[in-house]
C-alpha cells in the first residue's frame, strides 16, 4: 500500500483533520514514513520578522500536529519550505517520489476558486501520485 506519504500542512483546522487521515493511511502499512512538509510563503516573513508572535503560532499549531504523531507512534519528519505553498508542494512531492499526498481543503466558495485558485486543487493537478484531500 502506501509507503511514503507526504502531509502538507499549514496549521489551519483542515490540515489538522489532514494529518487524523495521513496517521489512519500508515496504520495501513507497517513500513508507512510520514513527511509533513510546512510550506512558509516568502511573501509573510517579514510580517514574522516584524511580528515574532506571528512565528510562534505557526510553530505551535505545527507542534499540534507533531504530537499527533508522536501519539499514534507513527514515522514522520518534518520539512519546512520557503516559497508558494502550490507549487513547492508539487515540486517536493514530484522529486521525493512518494506513494501519497494528503492535504487540506481550506474550502473556498466557487468564485475564490476561480479567482485564486486553491492550493489543494493545484496539488492534485499537478503531483505524480494519488492525492487525499481532506475538508
Amino acid at each position: 500500500m502506501y509507503e511514503k506519504i507526504l502531509l502538507a500542512v499549514d496549521g489551519s483546522e483542515n490540515a489538522k483533520r489532514a494529518a487524523k487521515h495521513a496517521i489512519q493511511m500508515a496504520f495501513l502499512n507497517s513500513n508507512a514514513v510520514v513527511k509533513i512538509i510546512h510550506v512558509i510563503d516568502i511573501t509573510k516573513i517579514k510580517s514574522e520578522v516584524l511580528n515574532p508572535n506571528l512565528k510562534a503560532e505557526r510553530e505551535n499549531k505545527l507542534k499540534e500536529v507533531e504530537a499527533a504523531f508522536k501519539r499514534a507512534k507513527v514515522a514522520y519528519e518534518m520539512k519546512i519550505e520557503h516559497g508558494e505553498a502550490g507549487p513547492t508542494i508539487v515540486n517536493y512531492a514530484n522529486n521525493g517520489q512518494f506513494d501519497l499526498v494528503v492535504i487540506g481543503s481550506r474550502g473556498l466558495n466557487s468564485l475564490q476558486e476561480m479567482v485564486l485558485g486553491s492550493v489543494s486543487h493545484k496539488v492534485a493537478k499537478r503531483v505524480k501520485c494519488p492525492v487525499l484531500i481532506i475538508k
